[in-house]
């Protein structure tokens, strides 16, 4: 039987390694090493290298596992397979704004079992695994008590490809900058869970995420005792087109809001 814990705190070090490449790396990029993979979508051998290394470690880790990752593509082997983000948040990165991280999430059984999400440059790294507690640091982190949206300060992403639900999303932001304490947008959706699993903020949402994006943060944040669904309130997981993360005490007044605006979702080809 697998021991999560232990699984963790190797992940942990794994993702240690890789971003200690990353800051050694950091401001050195040409132009000539950025490439783009679709509109307004980065890729730098910053997030190549990074990748390649968590992969090599996690196949020490446990060799017969599979791997979702977001530059080298998908390869699922059986019941367990790692989740990755080399780099969350290049587009920080390649501009020199500091704040971008590693994602790391183990898959068992289509649930998260266990889950790193590291902060490169303050080193801060978020943690939790299947039944155990989430943690910071080594410090037990929990979301944060606030009732209401009136006592929340929120975190969203802006959507740089997908505008199908522009419309819906603006008249949503339009709504709760009027009733929350604020709105930010980081630039790294990994992080923003985190910060949301230890009390920063009250509620992340955001829509067009991609499972490498989230499945790391959504176990950190219900282990604090959050509650992560998607905007009509069903439990999609990681695989979802669009997220709610909360603090739970919250989420209800988020989802009557959601509901009011995403009221039709686009149908894919």
């Amino acid at each position: 039987m697998l021991s999560y814990e232990q699984i963790t705190l190797s992940v942990v070090e794994i993702a240690q390694k890789a971003a200690a490449f990353i800051r050694k790396n950091k401001g050195r990029l040409e132009v000539h090493d950025i490439e783009e993979k679709g509109l307004h979508d980065m890729v730098s051998y910053v997030d190549k290298q990074s990748e390649k290394l968590i992969i090599n470690g996690l196949s020490k880790l446990l060799p017969d596992a599979g791997f979702i990752a977001e530059e080298s593509g998908t390869s699922l082997k059986g019941n367990l397979n790692w989740i990755i983000d080399p780099l969350d948040g290049t587009t920080n990165f390649v501009h020199g704004l500091p704040l971008f991280s590693i994602s790391i999430a183990l898959m068992e059984d289509g649930n998260i079992v266990s889950a790193v999400v590291l902060e490169v440059n303050s080193k801060e790294c978020f943690y939790a695994w299947k039944d155990g507690l989430a943690f910071c640091n080594g410090k037990v982190i929990h979301v944060s008590k606030a009732k209401w949206l009136n006592q929340s300060l929120l975190a969203t992403g802006f959507p740089y490809n997908d505008f199908s639900r522009m419309t819906s999303y603006l008249q949503l932001f339009n709504e709760l900058m009027r009733q929350t304490r604020g709105i930010r947008r980081l630039g790294s959706a990994a992080l923003d869970l985190a910060y949301v699993a230890c009390g920063r903020f009250e509620l992340f949402y955001e829509y067009g995420l991609h499972p490498w994006d989230v499945a790391a943060g959504t176990l950190i944040v219900e282990r604090a005792g959050g509650k992560i669904t998607d905007f009509n309130g069903e439990p999609d997981g990681i695989f979802g087109k669009d997220i709610i993360a909360s603090n739970s005490l919250v989420h209800n007044e988020m989802l009557d809001k959601t509901k009011k605006y995403f009221k039709v979702f686009p149908v894919e080809e």
